[in-house]
């Protein structure tokens, strides 16, 4: 089962909090996992953890778990931040923003001491090709469009499931999937869709700022980087 698998990259993530952590929490099903995990140590090691959850739904759960929530303005550099990818490639550069928590998973994960990957194995790919979440805002949309489509891509606004409309992130900009098709270079595209005026961030994660890469797996775990 899926579920295992992220149980498991969880639980090795776990290992890696000591008492007294600044713990930045990223965004995702496998991160929800690791918070309920985070919450448990909490109570039975009696020890102190502080987080810094990069979107509301991670932040209301962390409460939920016990977790003490804090920010960056209080706590500039976390110790470690914990997050998930939707895809990740064998260099280790990732694709998130299925959740549209993009920008702020990206501005914790640069913030902290220490970045590491949790996901189950089947979002191990030999090259990233899935489509790219940008945050876009709204005034800037049409723009943003046709420069997206002049980079060779294919531009789709995102809309939320249970409501009529576009989704909107927590900063209130829009959303929208990107697709490139295979990505040969993805730290390019990532600096290429950021120079676009309107564009506040895409879900690209490059290799240079991820530390540590934790594949859950239905029998164990293995660490990658």
């Amino acid at each position: 089962m899926v579920y295992n698998s992220k149980l498991n990259a969880a639980r090795k993530a776990i290992e890696y909090i000591e008492d007294g952590l600044v713990v930045g929490i990223g965004s995702g099903t496998t991160v929800e996992i690791f918070i309920k995990e985070l919450g448990k140590k909490i109570v039975n090691e009696n020890i102190e953890i502080t987080g810094v959850a990069s979107s509301l739904k991670s932040h209301m759960l962390a409460v939920e778990s016990g977790i003490a929530v804090s920010d960056l303005i209080q706590f500039p550099e976390p110790d470690i931040y914990v997050d998930g990818a939707d895809q990740i490639d064998l260099q280790f550069n990732c694709i998130k923003g299925g959740g549209a928590a993009l920008t702020r998973e990206k501005i914790v994960a640069h913030a902290s001491k220490k970045f590491v990957v949790i996901v189950d194995s089947s979002k191990i790919v030999e090259k990233l090709h899935m489509p790219v979440p940008v945050e876009i805002i709204p005034f800037a949309y049409g723009y943003v469009e046709k420069k997206i489509r002049q980079c060779g891509g294919r531009i789709t606004l995102r809309e939320g499931g249970g409501k009529f409309g576009p989704v909107v992130s927590d900063n209130g900009n829009l959303i929208a999937d990107c697709d490139f098709g295979v990505l040969n270079e993805p730290e390019e595209l990532e600096k290429t869709i950021n120079f676009i005026p309107g564009v506040l961030e895409n879900g690209i994660f490059s290799k240079e700022i991820v530390d540590s890469v934790i594949a859950g797996e239905e029998g164990g775990v293995k660490v990658l980087k």
